[in-house]
């Protein structure tokens, strides 16, 4: 009789697997299981199949990320804990439906620091933070470089704590406004600028453990600084941290794991993009940089004042926001040449370039599996919400067209042995492809996506 048994390096890769695991590893696995157990019992009967399949699905996912990258059991245990204590603060005042969510601005703890929104503004702070500490790690002297970029990276774990905190805050928030109200925080642009800091903010964060440097940070730093000041203009302007109740094709379970893998992909697609641009001040002549990096931004700003005066006659609000974008491009301007006048000090204390390379292939491989896999399930979603797997609407044009640039990128360094600058610049213009899919789509066309109005 034939028998089939395991390899002896299979089970010494088992057994090892497992004694390789300390008595925290043991107990934040119970707490995260308790933890999943306490949600399942207090708020099963809210959760449909689909949504008790993933908390389940969640459990072990979370655990191994937490075994895998030990900084994560910290901050899953810390932000359980702060969220227990927010949503308890909230139970101590009660209206008519479920908790009083004017205790925000009554109770001293949940008004300064554990509400939704005071959290976020404490995320949007550390993060400019945390950008200023790295950026300083440029101008000191070797150890002081390197405290000032100890000290950006404890305020960027901050960030993210504070960013997670204010997401599962909110979402309690909302259930408690009206049964058909509550949601998952990741439904319209003020709520997903959330999700992309701090997810790019944490792969940034493995990254820099990964490969022991943080030279990198004020790059990375700086594009997560930009999405704050979006979202906090975004929060100004139009009232967005205001919980509104989700239009009639968003209300999906679909919703919950789309999002959360395209910003996957946009995330990572922005940090390779700022690991493209500290390659580029490396390496590229000064008038390489001169020309590529000004060429984007000039140009933009031309068009705008070009459509700004040949059409007058263009509603207020039309003709206000185009100066308000020519104004950031301005901007944008000024950084690029700012970033190429003092590129020496910028690059002095960047890794190995064959680092950044694959620091930069890393990121882009990761960023494409997620948006293909979201790309996938958003088709299964407009099926369902829409009757049809593809219309052509412009966001999922533009998602297209993101698709096929990263893919024909990854095609090229595979296949082709793309490296150096020429992938870095194609990086960089990717980033304002994803950009523009991410954020253009829904500021100068119309579809069935445009949920978030600016």
């Amino acid at each position: 009789m034939n028998t089939t048994t395991a390899s002896p390096a299979l089970i010494v890769g088992r057994r090892g697997l497992l004694a390789r695991r300390d008595l925290f590893d043991w107990v934040f696995a119970a707490l995260i299981v308790a933890g999943a157990g306490f949600a399942f019992s207090r708020y099963g009967a809210s959760m449909d199949g689909y949504e008790k399949g993933i908390l389940v699905f969640a459990v072990p996912a979370l655990i191994a990320l937490g075994w895998f990258w030990k900084p994560v059991r910290v901050l899953s245990l810390g932000v359980g804990a702060a969220s227990l204590l927010a949503i308890q603060l909230y139970l101590q005042h009660t209206d008519g439906f479920g908790a009083d969510l004017a205790a925000a601005d009554k109770v001293f703890l949940l008004k300064y620091a554990l509400s939704s929104q005071s959290a976020i503004l404490w995320m949007s702070v550390l993060v400019f933070m945390s950008t200023l500490f790295y950026g300083l790690g440029f101008l000191a002297k070797a150890g002081g470089a390197s405290v000032a970029e100890h000290i950006g990276t404890r305020l960027a774990w901050g960030a993210v704590f504070m960013a997670l905190l204010g997401t599962m805050v909110r979402w309690f928030e909302s259930h408690q406004i009206a049964p058909d109200i509550g949601h998952i925080p990741v439904s319209n642009l003020y709520e997903v600028f959330v999700l992309f800091s701090w997810m790019t903010t944490l792969f940034y964060l493995y990254y820099e453990d990964r490969f022991k440097t943080r030279a990198l940070g004020a790059y990375v730093m700086l594009a997560v600084s930009g999405a704050v000041s979006f979202l906090l203009w975004y929060t100004v302007a139009r009232e967005a941290h205001e919980i509104q109740p989700l239009v009639p094709a968003l209300q999906s379970w679909w919703m919950k794991i789309h999002v959360p893998a395209n910003f996957v992909g946009y995330g990572t697609f922005a940090l390779s993009a700022m690991v493209a641009l500290a390659y580029l001040l490396k390496t590229a002549s000064q008038r390489a940089l001169y020309i590529g990096l000004l060429a984007v931004p000039a140009g933009l700003v031309a068009l705008i004042l070009v459509f700004r005066f040949a059409l007058p006659e263009l509603p207020a609000d039309t003709l206000a926001g185009m100066d308000g974008w020519a104004r950031k491009m301005t901007g944008v301007l000024v950084f690029f040449i700012a970033a190429v006048a003092l590129r020496k000090p910028l690059t002095a204390r960047l890794p190995a370039l064959e680092q950044l390379d694959d620091l930069m292939y890393k990121a882009i491989a990761l960023g494409f599996a997620f948006f293909t896999i979201a790309t996938i399930l958003g088709a299964f979603w407009a099926a369902e919400a829409w009757g049809g797997y593809w219309s052509w609407d412009p966001k999922e044009t533009w998602a297209l067209i993101v698709w096929l640039n990263y893919a024909a990128w990854l095609h090229m360094r595979l296949m082709k042995g793309l490296r150096g600058a020429v992938s870095a610049w194609w990086a960089l213009v990717g980033l304002v492809v994803t950009t523009f899919a991410f954020l253009g789509v829904n500021m100068f066309l119309s579809g069935l996506h445009s949920y978030g109005t600016l």
